[in-house]
């Protein structure tokens, strides 16, 4: 593009929802190509929040040097909120025309659901003078994305948490001892399965296991099977990873427990990091050891926040170079072909793959819909082969089945009665 055809004007750049690994990547890439393109690259702190109110104060300009500076680095420079104003129109018009008073022409988003739904709200509002595109970011894994990608922040955040996994088996080896371990996951279990494989986990217990119904009990005796199992293995120590979304299926077993505060986000989700559920967890192991004449140490540890402002494994740094450029593209329209009003950046066997947020977005709730773990995918399939749980396979083989029994403090066909539906799992 030769100088006097670049286009001119102002970009802004913002940033909502929970950290991920690799948001000032995203940053640094379309900064830097925004720049390149002759645009004014302008950061806006805090999420929608000042925007919303109709505030154009908080603001930065990011240059080359800025930029260069910031993308190996975990966290975001500008910061982030869950101001979500999609919902109430004065907000979205206070939104629209403070960016307009700051001559942005075009706006690149970074964020989960609710940031994508602003986003789109804010093309819309603006009846497309303000070129948007939106960047998802999850460590959950879980937005439906072509060939599917994964979520920019979720190799960074699995490969960390691997880490963990594997200091914490180390520990139980070293100790005797067994860890609870419950990890960030809303409604998939791809972050608490991919930590556990990757980390070398006895075993990951995931929502999409359950197939929509659980019950503590239920869970314990997954957790159980996975315990007695490894003992008639010569390995009475371990580490099970349960996704937390596994605590929205058992809710109503929960509520009323001790330190247990059921509360909803204003998106109203369940506020999971409010559940102790490895605390729980352990507890509930305990008091069935104590009342079968068993002991063992059990360690209730909760895998989550840490993993959010990472630095970006050299998978997301590069990942997220690519979705920052192919996002300015969008909005400059570099592709003719690529549909306006707004998109959500996906890459798709190497290319830009805008997708139209009319085409992902449920136009009710604003929400995408959710990829969950395929139960029946080989990659699944692969990784459950690795875990020591309880089969039915085991609860018919009369000597597996009496070896199981003793371990529990039971005789066999109490055992088989007790975990056959934990063995179906």
């Amino acid at each position: 593009m030769t100088t006097s055809s670049r286009p001119r004007g102002r970009m802004g750049i913002v940033v909502g929802g929970g950290p991920a690994p690799g948001i000032n990547s995203v940053i640094a890439a379309a900064a830097t190509e925004g720049l390149r393109r002759g645009l004014e690259v302008v950061g806006i702190y805090d999420g929608f929040k000042w925007l919303a109110a109709g505030s154009g104060e908080h603001t930065c300009t990011i240059t080359d040097l800025i930029a260069e500076q910031c993308r190996l680095r975990g966290g975001s420079i500008l910061r982030t909120s869950r101001e979500k104003p999609a919902d109430d129109p004065d907000k979205m018009a206070r939104v629209v025309a403070t960016l307009q008073a700051l001559d942005i022409a075009y706006l690149v988003t970074i964020g989960g659901d609710d940031t994508a739904y602003t986003a789109s709200m804010t093309s819309r509002t603006s009846d497309g003078r303000i070129q948007v595109a939106h960047v998802p970011k999850t460590i959950d894994n879980d937005l439906p994305l072509p060939d599917q990608a994964p979520t920019f922040g979720y190799n960074t955040a699995r490969a960390v948490g691997a880490n963990l996994i594997g200091n914490l088996m180390e520990d139980a080896h070293t100790t005797a001892r067994w860890y609870v371990v419950t990890a960030m996951g809303r409604s998939a279990g791809h972050l608490a399965l991919g930590m556990a494989s990757s980390g070398g986990a006895t075993a990951a217990v995931i929502p999409e296991e359950f197939q929509g119904s659980a019950s503590l009990d239920l869970t314990l005796k997954v957790i159980e099977g996975s315990m007695h199992r490894s003992a008639i293995l010569g390995r009475d120590f371990g580490v099970v990873v349960i996704a937390e979304g596994v605590g929205e299926l058992i809710v109503a077993d929960l509520q009323g427990r001790p330190y247990v505060s059921i509360t909803h986000d204003k998106s109203g989700n369940l506020r999971l990091a409010e559940v102790p559920l490895a605390l729980i967890l352990k507890d509930e192991l305990k008091k069935r050891l104590k009342e079968r004449g068993r002991k063992r140490t059990i360690v209730d540890v909760v895998i989550g926040y840490e993993l959010r402002c990472a630095p970006p494994a050299p998978f997301d740094a590069d990942y997220c170079r690519q979705l920052g450029w192919g996002a300015v593209q969008y909005v400059l329209g570099a592709d003719p072909s690529w549909e306006r009003g707004g998109a959500l950046i996906a890459l798709k066997a190497g290319r830009i793959e805008p997708i139209p947020f009319g085409a992902i977005l449920d136009p009710v709730t604003g929400k995408t819909a959710i990829r969950r773990v395929d139960v029946q995918a080989d990659t699944y399939k692969a990784a459950r082969a690795a875990m020591v749980r309880l089969s039915t396979e085991d609860l018919e083989n009369g000597d597996t089945l009496g070896r199981l029994a003793d371990v529990a403090g039971l005789s066999p066909a109490e055992y088989r009665a007790a975990y056959a539906d934990a063995a179906a799992i």
